[in-house]
């Protein structure tokens, strides 16, 4: 698609995640035994032959560099465009703490937003596990002839912040605040196609008006003063990551071959950066009760309904039961752990027991010993 260029945030970091994110963003977080959260809009964005793509970012960015690279596992490393990471070069020196808005974001990189070649641009979050159609969104929006296509979900993994309220022809005027299913509205990814002449003017009138919010701000005056936006939904399954909650149910629901068969369709492919492992060593005692497992392990416990990245081992007589296991951790003989999250690198000794809640899981941090 010539004309059209990808913008991802992946700047901003959920207080809620907590020790998920001492280290990296949201965006960077490990997903599904062998992904990472950016690799779904950079791969929707692929998958629509939109190979132009900025990646806005601010603090703890360091993984994401590592993860991205050039960008060649999404065919954006290119002579001219392809994937460009955004560093807050337009901030005053004055300016230290992180981005209050989307909008803010957005004018700190306001000399490469001009120098886009492209006359529309769609904006996305870095921290959505969805699969979203962008070849079919951006055919919804030239069609709509809206200078705005709004991308939505109709059943979303949880409530999200907003809802616009839809019209007979599949366009509105009318977004809320709100996170009540009662509404009955189409809830908003955050993720949107845009003419670029109408970003630089709302750019332009936040930074006048010293207003830092894309929805609250800019689209909420658009939509006042008469705008209207053309509404995509996407179907399929959609889950924003702001918590460590949400971010244990989106991996446990990969488990279910339903919403596992939703986020990874053979048309939609979800490209990310290759390990190239050996196979998984399975042990006489290994016992093994739907779960996901990458390559490279060592399994010699029982486990049920868990996700294991690719380098971890697992000794004999460890017992895991609705767990995440994250690359290159080790888990030592009888320990016993129940709805727990272990990040990179962690080390449970012997005989150690560690249980959360499906709504509180308990997370050890990456590079941990316990």
């Amino acid at each position: 698609m010539p004309d059209y260029h990808g913008i991802i945030f992946a700047y901003n970091t959920s207080r809620q995640l907590g020790a998920l994110v001492r280290q990296r963003t949201s965006s960077s977080l490990p997903f599904c035994c062998r992904y990472r959260l950016i690799d779904f809009p950079l791969s929707s964005l692929s998958n629509a032959g939109i190979h132009d793509v900025g990646v806005i970012m601010q603090r703890d960015y360091q993984s994401l560099l590592d993860h991205l690279g050039s960008g060649k596992e999404w065919d954006d490393s290119r002579r001219k465009g392809g994937l460009r990471m955004l560093p807050p070069f337009g901030l005053p020196e004055y300016h230290t703490g992180a981005y209050a808005g989307t909008m803010e974001a957005l004018n700190a990189v306001a000399s490469y937003i001009h120098s886009i070649p492209q006359s529309n641009l769609v904006l996305m979050r870095g921290y959505v596990a969805a699969n979203i159609d962008i070849a079919a969104a951006v055919a919804s929006h030239e069609a709509s002839h809206l200078p705005i296509t709004a991308i939505c979900a109709r059943n979303p993994a949880e409530p999200l912040n907003y809802q616009f309220l839809p019209e007979a022809d599949g366009s509105s005027q009318r977004m809320v605040r709100s996170q009540s299913p009662e509404i009955n509205g189409l809830w908003s990814l955050e993720a949107y196609i845009i003419r670029k002449d109408l970003l630089l003017s709302m750019m332009r009138t936040c930074q006048e008006d010293n207003k830092v919010h894309f929805h609250s701000d800019a689209l909420f005056d658009y939509l006042r003063s008469g705008g209207r936006v053309n509404l995509y939904v996407h179907e399929s399954y959609a889950c924003v990551i702001t918590s460590d909650e949400n971010y244990f149910r989106a991996n446990m629901d990969m488990l279910d071959a339903q919403s596992r068969a939703s986020v990874f369709p053979p048309h939609l492919p979800l490209r990310t950066k290759i390990h190239e492992e050996v196979s998984t060593y399975y042990g006489e005692t290994a016992k093994v009760q739907n779960c996901l497992i990458a390559d490279g392990c060592r399994i010699e416990g029982e486990l049920e309904h868990c996700l294991i990245f690719s380098g971890v081992h697992i000794e004999p007589q460890v017992r895991l039961q609705n767990c995440i296991v994250m690359r290159g951790a080790v888990i030592h003989g009888g320990a016993q752990l129940q709805n727990v999250v272990l990040d990179k690198y962690s080390e449970v000794s012997a005989t150690t027991v560690l249980r959360g809640s499906d709504k509180f899981p308990f997370v050890l941090p990456k590079s941990s010993k316990i």
